[in-house]
């Protein structure tokens, strides 16, 4: 099987497993996309539950990106701590509201390249802002990503960019975030780096490693 047919066969399981909708693990105000791209920054090496339970506040007592652009940082950093790696964290976040209001007029560009010029944006985090927000095709490389993908595609490189152009190759562009959504649910649920659960897991036939 090509690997194109097979990340279409692919797809349709997952569909069938986790649903044809974009799930959404991080809470925001929809009138407040900033939220979003701050609940994201937030979320790398650390749990979605865990960023839920820090924003529920953290939302409150900063309602303005204005707010968060003027925040000391130890005082941030404080509000952020239990979701790791606080320091880098606070200091991105406080920058890029300041970015966002003075180079664009307080709102998250739609423009990908313009998105990671923002302190603290990487690929991964401009992807799954652009598409969610705006319903840009992306495809976010996360570590379930890389590595699931890897294995199943037998892509030979650990290098995120790289992982991403050929996933564009292969996977649907309509599929793109679904592929990421999706993934990161089977990296959680069934194939785990340590433990993965083969005999359950749906695409079975289809991976090599099992």
């Amino acid at each position: 099987m090509l690997n194109k047919e097979k990340a279409k066969e692919i797809v349709k399981i997952l569909k069938k497993r986790y649903g044809k909708e974009i799930p959404l693990y991080l809470h925001y105000h929809k009138n407040k996309p900033y939220e979003f791209l701050f609940a994201v920054m937030m979320s790398a090496q650390c749990t979605d539950a865990r960023v839920n339970i820090v924003t529920s506040d953290l939302y409150k007592k900063y309602d303005t990106l204005h707010k968060f652009a003027n925040v000391k940082q130890k005082e941030l950093e404080m509000d952020i701590h239990s979701v790791g790696f606080y320091h880098n964290k606070a200091k991105n976040i406080i920058a890029c509201a300041r970015m966002l209001i003075t180079d664009f007029n307080s709102k998250i560009p739609k423009d990908f390249d313009d998105l990671v010029k923002l302190p603290g944006v990487g690929r991964k985090t401009a992807s799954v802002v652009i598409s969610h927000l705006y319903g840009i095709p992306a495809m976010a490389v996360d570590t379930h990503v890389a590595r699931i993908s890897n294995i199943l595609f037998n892509l030979n490189t650990k290098d995120v960019r790289e992982i991403e152009e050929k996933l564009k190759e292969i996977v649907a562009k309509k599929d793109w975030q679904l592929w990421n959504t999706h993934i990161i649910a089977l990296g959680r649920e069934i194939c785990m780096a340590r433990r993965p659960k083969c005999d359950i897991c749906p695409l079975y036939k289809l991976c090599k490693k099992a």
